[in-house]
């Protein structure tokens, strides 16, 4: 079987890279295509995943994402006919569905939030398969034409698959230079880019300057842009620390102390690997993050000083799940 996936976010390499080798080692071609944005091109090549590059991310602007769209969308056409591919996969991405809708292509898409309206009106409903975590009700998944057997889910979190894996490597800290007697404090940006997310959130400054001026901590911003990058730097807070080039953000998790991010990708990675984790996330919460905060494996953050800096045992309180469950429901879209 000659399978087509498209990774279009940073966080879509890790979600299919136990999926393309669990792939190949089954004898399946895998072709693979993304964009370029933020820092997706990079972990494509730390993962050793080779990509053709089809287009680019859109910007801000509603106008800017739909242009982007548009010329993606012909590009991946293009690219596609005649390829013979057997299957499509992706997630999130609803240019691959649509494109794979266009061309007679079966697929699949996976995701984790409900409430990416939009994407999901055009990505969900020229999907063959979405399959989507257990924690969202079905019924949010029906206004995007999406019901069984269209609609399949799984247990758990995204995260427990394919960190099922996964060891962290104690080397991220000496190449960012943090002091292993601080307690150490991984930050992650808002995503305000995203349309989801459009209006900016205050606390994240707020959090910035009482994390920086702290001197027991050693805390590490991983910036979803080059100007969210530069705006950290320009601050010049002390304590802050922010990776000039994409770093293993999984072992930095794993090997934190406390983590604080406003989008949903590290939060869980966080709850995955038993680490304590907040939310700063300014937007509509989705059913994971819903069962997350019941379970208290994810806290909502509204003043900074509500943080609790300290040590943490080390205890392992992770989950692993064989990521070939989350295979097989991608697969049986060619069914």
């Amino acid at each position: 079987m000659k399978v087509w996936i498209d990774i279009s976010a940073p966080a879509h390499v890790l979600v299919f890279r136990p999926l393309i080798e669990l792939l190949r080692a089954d004898g399946h071609e895998v072709e693979v295509t993304t964009r370029e944005y933020a820092q997706t091109l990079e972990l494509l090549e730390r993962h050793a995943i080779e990509a053709a590059v089809v287009g680019r991310h859109g910007g801000r602007s509603r106008l800017g994402k739909a242009r982007s769209m548009l010329r993606r969308l012909g590009a991946l056409k293009r690219h596609a006919r005649g390829r013979g591919y057997d299957l499509a996969l992706a997630h999130g991405s609803h240019e691959l569905t649509i494109t794979a809708r266009r061309l007679g292509i079966p697929s699949a898409t996976t995701h984790d939030y409900e409430y990416a309206t939009l994407q999901h009106h055009l990505g969900d409903r020229a999907a063959t398969r979405v399959v989507v975590p257990e924690a969202i009700p079905p019924e949010r998944m029906a206004r995007f034409g999406v019901r069984p057997p269209k609609l399949l889910q799984y247990p758990g979190l995204k995260e427990e698959y394919y960190l099922h894996d996964f060891e962290p490597d104690r080397s991220v800290l000496s190449e960012l230079g943090v002091d292993g007697e601080r307690t150490l404090v991984v930050v992650r940006t808002p995503p305000e880019v995203s349309l989801y997310h459009r209006r900016s959130n205050p606390l994240f400054p707020q959090l910035l300057a009482h994390l920086g001026n702290h001197e027991g901590l050693a805390t590490v911003v991983v910036p979803r842009s080059r100007a969210q990058r530069d705006y950290v730097l320009g601050l010049g807070l002390p304590s802050i620390i922010v990776p000039d080039r994409a770093v293993d953000a999984q072992s930095l998790i794993a090997l934190a102390d406390l983590v604080v991010s406003a989008g949903g990708t590290m939060n869980r990675e966080a709850a995955a690997l038993g680490v304590p984790v907040y939310t700063t996330y300014g937007g509509r919460l989705g059913g994971v993050d819903e069962r997350l905060m019941r379970e208290e494996r994810l806290r909502p953050l509204t003043d900074p000083r509500a943080l609790e800096l300290r040590k943490r045992d080390g205890g392992d309180g992770r989950v692993r799940r064989d990521p070939k469950l989350m295979l097989e429901l991608l697969l049986s879209a060619r069914r």
